[in-house]
């Protein structure tokens, strides 16, 4: 599938009715989401792959990741009313996908998940709360050697010494993620979002 197809086919998803600020549910866009799986799929990390969308709010990239025809799509999240959505979503695409409520923060949601090969997200960036993305981060390279997830620009110092003799960094692309007013504290209709797609590879041992 070509790069505007996919784009095109993710367009007009549902987004969250009810963003909720504290866990940052920002809907990825559909540039954006095509841009990332384009590339993962690019390299082999997609096709006939199982593939884990880690807090897949309403499942954008889970079901471009099923449409690029991974083997086998589980989508997790957290938040029951978003994980409705992604439901309908996939059912609007005719993707396949697998939805589990979860918390990224629960030590035994790894184990419970078994294995992928490829994890991609789109992690809080920490504005609200610090640090949010780490059990991110840290439950992908548990769960799958490869991981595609989406940073605030200029992330790479920080990501590479936080994972330092756990993973290696790959390219990292350019991209924006334009913010609508959805929340009260919102001031600007839009705002945009300096990001980086990063690829991780777990490094074994």
């Amino acid at each position: 599938m070509r790069l505007r197809t996919l784009e095109m086919a993710l367009e007009g998803l549902e987004g969250f009715g009810r963003p909720d600020p504290r866990i940052e549910q920002y809907v990825t866009p559909a540039p954006l989401a095509a841009r990332l799986l384009h590339h993962a799929h690019l390299l082999g990390d997609i096709e006939g792959k199982r593939v884990c969308d880690l807090g897949c709010g309403t499942g954008i990239l889970a079901c471009g990741a099923a449409l690029l025809g991974a083997g086998r799509v589980t989508g997790v999240e957290l938040d029951p009313d978003a994980l409705a959505a992604a439901k309908r979503n996939a059912a609007r695409l005719g993707a396949e996908i697998t939805l589990v409520r979860g918390d990224v923060r629960d030590p035994g949601l790894v184990g419970g998940l078994g294995s992928f090969d490829t994890v991609v997200m789109n992690p809080p960036f920490g504005a609200q709360d610090p640090h949010a993305d780490r059990p991110f981060v840290d439950a992908a390279l548990a769960l799958a050697p490869v991981v595609y997830g989406i940073f605030n620009a200029g992330s790479l110092p920080f990501l590479g010494a936080y994972t330092e003799g756990r993973a290696e960094l790959g390219f990292a692309i350019a991209g924006t993620l334009p913010l609508k007013r959805t929340l009260p504290f919102h001031r600007r209709e839009v705002v945009e979002i300096e990001v980086e797609v990063v690829r991780m590879r777990r490094l074994s041992g």
